[in-house]
């Protein structure tokens, strides 16, 4: 009788409260049960996400900011049902806090990038330079289209068809060129060196005509206005400067998107050269004169075949003065001792 009276007071409880109790007692439950919560977290963030999302992103205009509000509202529902558990296996707050602030001092000088990171993507989510689908160039020439930003970094996709993640903390210090930020028409100008001796006026006409006839090139219209300025829409023309080797003419000319600038700028220079074909206008090349005078000593010039004169012997040290002076070359070009 009292062996079988131990045996019944030892078993659990059945149909009872008391018979929970006892099974919350052990360790491998409640670890089962703080599993299952943070499971049920996880499924929560992502119904919120989903419930949550179209109205975000109707009070949010910009689509970075949407996408980061839904995911600190994911994070703080995962770290919320993490508590949860946390405080079902024995772990107070204090000691969660505790142990979070131990190990972010250890690891603060390790993830100080990281964190700086985090701090600028704040300031470039204020900032707005630039905004998911935006097209953009860096400071190194590659351009691409904003896939993603988030508060440690930048996701491009380039024009390659490559991505690039650049960190915010980069991102910020460098100059980003925005071809999307609200006016996606954007000015080129194309320079085109041609001699003095062409006709210019003819040389402006045509270059205006080969960008006109250029598809995805504003060929007219109104005016288009940039802060209080106004620029002409349509093709034009200018004497950039006057070189050396000729004149320099400036060809500036609106298109209408920035996607497919490298093309654009490529037909207009076929249909520019085209042009000049047909006309007096000749594109000029860096190219000097040197000229001899009587300052500048005796040149010796080769005949057509290529055969040098011999000197007379009464010649003989006037020519080699000459040529320690200054001498020519076959083809009849020479040089001004200095």
């Amino acid at each position: 009788m009292d062996v079988g009276a131990g045996t019944l007071a030892t078993a659990p409880p059945i149909g009872s409260v008391e018979w929970l109790r006892w099974l919350w007692g052990f360790g491998v439950v409640r670890a089962a049960v703080a599993a299952l919560v943070v499971a049920a977290g996880v499924v929560l963030s992502k119904f919120l996400v989903r419930l949550l999302g179209r109205p975000v992103a109707r009070r949010f205009q910009r689509q970075s900011v949407a996408q980061t509000v839904l995911g600190l509202l994911r994070v703080s529902t995962v770290m919320a049902a993490t508590l949860i558990a946390a405080s079902m296996v024995g772990l107070g707050i204090g000691d969660i806090v505790l142990s979070v602030t131990v190990f972010s001092a250890v690891l603060g000088i390790v993830l100080a990038p990281i964190v700086g990171s985090v701090i600028t993507g704040l300031f470039v989510l204020a900032d707005n330079p630039y905004e998911i689908g935006d097209m953009i160039e860096l400071e190194d020439g590659r351009r691409g289209f904003v896939d993603d930003i988030t508060i440690r970094y930048t996701k491009i996709l380039t024009l390659d068809n490559t991505f690039l993640v650049v960190p915010n903390a980069q991102m910020r210090e460098r100059d980003v060129t925005n071809f999307s930020a609200e006016d996606e028409r954007t000015r080129l100008s194309i320079p085109l060196l041609v001699t003095y001796e062409g006709d210019i006026d003819t040389a402006r006409s045509l270059m205006e005509r080969a960008a006109r006839n250029c598809e995805g090139v504003i060929e007219g219209g109104p005016d288009i206005r940039i802060g209080s300025a106004r620029y002409p829409a349509k093709p034009t023309c200018m004497i950039g400067d006057y070189a050396d080797s000729g004149v320099r003419l400036v060809l500036r000319f609106w298109v209408r998107t920035p996607y497919k600038i490298p093309r654009i700028e490529s037909t207009v220079r076929e249909h520019i050269r085209e042009n000049l074909d047909d006309v007096d206008v000749e594109i000029a090349y860096p190219h000097q004169h040197l000229l001899f005078d009587e300052t500048s000593g005796r040149a010796r010039v080769a005949v057509e075949d290529g055969s040098r004169p011999t000197p007379d012997r009464d010649d003989a040290p006037a020519t080699r003065t000459a040529e320690a002076e200054g001498v020519a070359d076959p083809n009849g070009s020479g040089s001004t001792p200095e």
